[in-house]
This record gives structure tokens, sequence and C-alpha cells, in this order.
């Protein structure tokens, strides 16, 4: 279950790296969340098709795909393990900007996030997640609803996520951020 663990004092980068309790965790501005235990079966089919998909889709671009577990790192203006309260594990990531990409995962802005929504996790995707993706400038945020199979499409318009596209499995979703990226849902579903 995705709850946030009641203590005073905010955690960082540095704290999340000295944990070795085996279990997946998540600091969203300082709050921890524990992300255990293992999606369902339906969400891992999701997330592999779309990631296989953009795999495929990106060999001769120049953005990367990365599911999870992969660190993405949101810090205000340091770079510093210290300094950094924010670090999530979005279920896939597309990175244009190469740069952001260390041996740790991404310090900053994904072009594109896609979130698989599941009992446990979808009050933070849809709230935490949402303005935190917003805050840092994330440029398009899927959240992906297996049960209904229905994904919402977020795009970044001058700082804000517009209100969201909404396609359900026999639409198609245009990218708006990676360039000639089409996903025909019935493929995915």
């Amino acid at each position: 279950m995705s709850l946030a663990l009641k203590d005073d004092r905010k955690f960082s980068y540095a704290d999340y790296l000295s944990w070795k309790d085996g279990k997946r965790w998540e600091i969203i501005e300082g709050e921890v969340y524990d992300v255990s235990p293992a999606p369902s079966r339906e969400h891992q089919k999701i997330s592999i098709r779309l990631s296989s998909f953009f795999e495929q889709f990106l060999k001769e671009k120049s953005c990367e795909v990365y599911a999870a577990p992969f660190d993405v790192r949101f810090g205000e203006t340091s770079e510093r393990d210290e300094e950094i309260e924010t670090v999530v594990q979005p279920d896939i990531s597309i990175i244009c900007e190469l740069q952001k990409l260390d041996d740790r995962g991404c310090l900053g802005s994904p072009d594109l996030i896609v979130e698989i929504i599941s009992p446990s996790t979808a009050a933070k995707d849809m709230r935490e997640k949402l303005f935190l993706y917003e805050k840092y400038g994330v440029k398009e945020y899927w959240v992906v609803y297996p049960v209904e199979m229905i994904v919402m499409v977020f795009t970044l318009e001058n700082e804000i996520y517009r209100k969201a596209k909404v396609f359900s499995k026999e639409e198609t979703i245009e990218s708006l951020v990676v360039c000639d990226l089409k996903v025909n849902l019935k493929n995915i579903f």
C-alpha cells in the first residue's frame, strides 16, 4: 500500500540511498511513501507493452525510455543528495534531454511520465504526483486506468497542466511532446 510514513523530519535522497530494507520507497517533498507491494499482473502487462512500444519507437530518436524501478530526482536548486527531497519511481519515463541521465537515474524532469493506477496508488498518483509533475515541469503525464481501460493525458501549457484529455481503448493517443509518437490503446489494453 502506498502510504506516507508519519515522521516529523524531512527526508532526502541521501537518506533514501542509505535504506537497505529491500522495499521500494518514494520521497515527495521530504515525505516518505512505501510503494510496496509489487503491482498486479495486469499493471505489469500494460507497463511491459507500453515500455516495449516506446523502446521500439524511440530506437532512432534522441530520447530514452525507462521503466520502474528507475529513480527520478527533483531538486529545487541543488544536485546534492542531501538537498534533494523528492525522488519518485514512475512506472515509465521518457527522457529526451539525455544530459539529465546519470548512473542513478534522472536528475530533473522527464519529458513524459506514465503512471499505471492501482488501488493503493490512485490517490497519490492523481493528487501528489499530478501537482509534483506540474511543479517540476514534466511536459506530459499519462495516467492509465487498467480496469476502466482509459488513459488521461495531462499536457503542460504555460507551466500548468491543461484539462486532461481522456482516451478509451478504441482510441489513439498522439503525444504533443514526443514528436510522431502515436499509441493505439487497443494494443495496450
